[in-house]
């Protein structure tokens, strides 16, 4: 709570309420969407977004933050339900829901207590957008179904499509125009009204036409009686602890991938920025707690929490204000909700996924960088091939393939001199009038050099000198934060082999530890304190007064 009342103001309580009460109103019918993915009541939904979000509150540090539960943990819950819960059973599927956020929870928690904020920077923004893709892709699919009034056979994705496609003509007329009619209305209250409430004009609707115009007769389905009121408190069944665990630690992954993010990218000018180790215990708690009360998986929302930023809200306080409308729907609501048609919320889940799917962020990696594009391609074809949980997998894989790839091929290149000028800059060519200068090659490379950088600079390099024939080889060091012991040993070797070809070595702008590792070495000894230079301009200074002189 004293994160909240940490040097509160009294004018931001207004705008706390505001913001909450607008972020209920797509909390509310988008938390029941996400439980109608996970394959659970849609009172779990309702119950994702109560304990863990007040919990959340009382201890993030993300002022924006809107904790309940997200697509991602919903279609990644859905995989671990079907698999642990083959008979669908609704107790059931509540209990192994509460046994994954449990598990959930301890992960995040233990991971907060080992100081493990830092791997929610070990999954790239463009695998996340794959991995974010795939499971669009998987989720709308899921709903088609729903949305045609069909009933499909299970299976993997494309075993999916060929049932929806074989059950089409099937399809219930009645259904299918509601549905259409949903996805119209929140389709042009996005458009022509953005700030407001779409989900929840959609599932009031949905409601008022099940209700007036007896859609059930005409083979409607409808999401059936709810519990009314607050849960109780329930222990998780602890029997599925072994067969739970592996996808739980996916799952506290991404729900801390996607709430980090989701809190960075929100974040108002001035707002303190998210404590990742803080955050893991927050959400750790937040799902540990929600666990005991039949809550699923819960973790911080992009849409949800971007809803909570525009409306205003300056503290956690707005995700308490959230959760107060929450527990008023639970006592309230309760009996209406019961007639919420399944194609409405089918409807919300798929129109909300829609982002997923949008081609504007591979658009945007391709025009920036083609490898990583086809990175994230990946990532998305991992989701619909293998699975969403595998997916994780994948996704996790291609991050450290990516980082791997990059640390064992580095940056190497040759620099000129500009024109009637001391400066340096890599020979390009869109400056081909830079100067080189006789018997003389500048190298530079970039980043720590290791045992897995440097073999492949040492042959970047090699080819570069053959090709030039110099007596003379600069290697500007200012890029190099620091040089691994393997690395040194290459180096050192390159330069005994370049020695013994007449070509002598020089290095330059050597940066402090470099410098000191350097002078405790072999090649140190080698070059001695005559061939490393301050900076380039005095190696180059240095080179030409030896040039004259001979």
């Amino acid at each position: 709570m004293t994160s909240i009342l940490s040097g509160y103001q009294k004018d931001w309580l207004r705008f706390d309420v505001v913001a909450g009460l607008t972020t209920a109103a797509v909390v509310i019918p988008q938390a029941m969407a996400y439980a109608a993915i996970a394959g659970l009541p849609v009172h779990a939904g309702l119950y994702v977004a109560l304990v863990p979000m007040v919990v959340y509150a009382l201890l993030g540090t993300s002022r924006p933050l809107s904790v309940s539960s997200t697509s991602t943990l919903a279609i990644l819950t859905a995989t671990q339900l079907a698999l642990t819960v083959p008979d669908a059973d609704p107790a059931k599927l509540m209990a192994a829901a509460a046994t994954l956020a449990l598990l959930v929870g301890g992960f995040l928690i233990v991971a907060a207590l080992l100081r493990l904020g830092f791997l929610a920077n070990f999954i790239s923004d463009p695998v996340l957008t794959g991995f974010k893709a795939g499971i669009g892709l998987v989720i709308v699919v899921d709903q088609v179904p729903k949305l045609l009034g069909v009933h499909t056979e299970r299976g993997h994705f494309f075993h999916k499509v060929s049932s929806i496609l074989q059950h089409a003509p099937d399809t219930n007329t009645a259904t299918l125009i509601l549905a259409a009619a949903t996805v119209a209305i929140l389709l042009g209250m996005k458009r022509l009204l953005p700030r407001a409430p779409a989900p929840l004009v959609a599932v009031a609707l949905g409601v008022a036409a099940a209700g007036l115009l007896g859609l059930k007769q005409y083979g409607v389905a409808l999401t059936g009686a709810i519990p009314a009121g607050i849960p109780g408190p329930a222990v998780p069944d602890l029997l599925l602890l072994d067969r739970l665990w592996p996808g739980a630690l996916g799952m506290a992954l991404m729900s801390f991938t996607e709430s980090i993010a989701a809190g960075r990218a929100f974040a108002r000018h001035g707002d303190p920025a998210p404590r990742p180790d803080r955050e893991l215990l927050a959400l750790g708690a937040a799902n540990l707690a929600g666990s005991f009360f039949h809550s699923f998986p819960a973790g911080g929302g992009t849409s949800q929490t971007a809803v909570n930023s525009r409306a205003g809200a300056r503290t956690q306080m707005a995700e308490l204000v959230t959760a107060v409308m929450v527990v008023a729907t639970l006592l309230v609501l309760s009996p209406l909700i019961s007639l919420l048609p399944q194609a409405t919320l089918a409807a919300v889940v798929v129109v909300t996924t829609f982002p997923l799917l949008s081609t504007a962020n591979f658009r945007a990696i391709l025009r920036v960088r083609r490898t990583e594009f086809l990175w994230a391609l990946a990532a998305a074809a991992g989701v619909v091939l293998l699975g969403t949980l595998q997916g994780i997998g994948v996704a996790i894989a291609i991050s450290m393939l990516t980082l791997f790839y990059q640390s064992n091929h580095p940056l190497v290149y040759a620099v000129g001199r500009k024109p009637g000028t001391d400066v340096f800059r890599p020979r390009s060519p869109e400056h081909p009038e830079d100067e080189t200068i006789p018997d003389l090659l500048i190298l530079r490379t970039e980043g720590r050099m290791t045992f897995a950088s440097a073999p492949r600079s040492r042959e970047r390099m090699a080819a570069m000198i053959s090709e030039a024939h110099p007596k003379v080889v600069i290697l500007e060091c200012s890029a190099i934060p620091d040089f691994e012991y393997t690395a040194l040993l290459t180096l050192a070797h390159a330069e005994e082999n370049l020695r013994e070809h007449g070509i002598s070595l020089w290095l330059t702008a050597l940066n402090p530890e470099a410098f000191r590792v350097v002078m405790r070495s072999s090649l140190g000894q080698a070059l001695g304190r005559e061939r490393m230079f301050f900076n380039l301009q005095d190696a180059v200074a240095a080179f030409e007064k030896k040039a004259k002189t001979a």
